[in-house]
């Protein structure tokens, strides 16, 4: 009759991935993430520069905190999805490990794990409790895991995954480490921005190591290495990781995301563009 009608719930009663049982072959899924940096510009009048992306590192996109900046939000948010979205939802009777978990991958954001690994640090009996536990925080949307790059699915799945939380602001609120991280949680600010557009996301090791390689509908798209800041001791580490990718790939230019540094590197015959976050 011409009226648009909108049904809307909390994740606590229905995930996405649960609305094909529910709904089979009638609906339509639409991701909604925390602010974008153009949103949290937009909403705070802030202009692109230096400045409103440190202050967008340390607070995220979650609007009420936006709003308010009281960290109790960030705090409680992070218990709720723990607690009612994993569980309640699914049982979970060790609630602590699960807890200690998260807040793990919440202090390592960027960094590499493995199931068996986890396994150890947790003293959890199975491999396949701590897999099933990633994979509820996943669908929760707290934590994405990036594969590592190959042909062969059986060494994806069996290769280390890199960790991003879904906000920065989650990660400064609630992470257990006691340095900055500015580096790591830059990183994963790259990663969201590229996870707004794109499902098929990977990471590149071979000869270097290139943050992020995407993927659109099966074919290559680009190469992105993320680096906070560009200096003397980085710099061969950073460029040689994008090459090996570029080569890996037959790509001719990559791209490389800086804080606030704007410069062209070609080499061996490959162009690098670096380019500041805010454009």
């Amino acid at each position: 009759e011409g009226y648009k009608m909108v049904v809307t719930g909390s994740n606590a009663s229905l995930l996405s991935r649960e609305l094909g049982t529910k709904l089979t072959g009638r609906h339509i899924t639409k991701e909604l993430f925390p602010f974008s940096y153009q949103e949290f510009n937009a909403f705070l009048n802030y202009q692109a520069n230096e400045e409103s992306v440190l202050k967008y590192l340390k607070t995220g996109g979650f609007p009420e905190y936006v709003k308010q900046g009281t960290d109790e939000i960030l705090h409680h948010l992070f218990e709720d999805i723990l607690i009612r979205d994993i569980a309640v939802r699914y049982g979970i009777r060790d609630v602590k490990n699960l807890q200690r978990l998260a807040l793990y991958l919440m202090s390592n954001v960027a960094k590499l794990i493995t199931g068996n690994r986890l396994k150890t640090l947790f003293n959890i009996a199975a491999t396949s409790t701590i897999m099933e536990y990633l994979s509820h925080l996943e669908y929760a949307y707290l934590f994405q895991f990036v594969p590592k790059f190959s042909y062969s699915v059986r060494k994806q799945l069996v290769n280390p995954r890199k960790v991003y939380a879904i906000d920065t602001g989650m990660v400064q609120v609630n992470s257990a480490s006691f340095t900055d991280d500015d580096g790591r949680k830059f990183e994963n600010l790259v990663y969201l921005k590229l996870r707004r557009s794109y499902q098929e996301i990977y990471y590149f090791a071979d000869k270097g190591e290139c943050d992020f390689i995407v993927f659109n509908k099966g074919n290559i798209s680009e190469a992105i290495q993320a680096c906070y800041q560009l200096n003397q001791d980085n710099i061969d580490r950073e460029v040689n990781g994008l090459i090996a990718a570029l080569e890996f790939f037959k790509l001719e230019k990559g791209t490389m995301v800086t804080l606030n540094q704007t410069e062209l590197i070609q080499k061996n015959g490959y162009t690098i563009n670096v380019v500041p976050s805010y454009e």
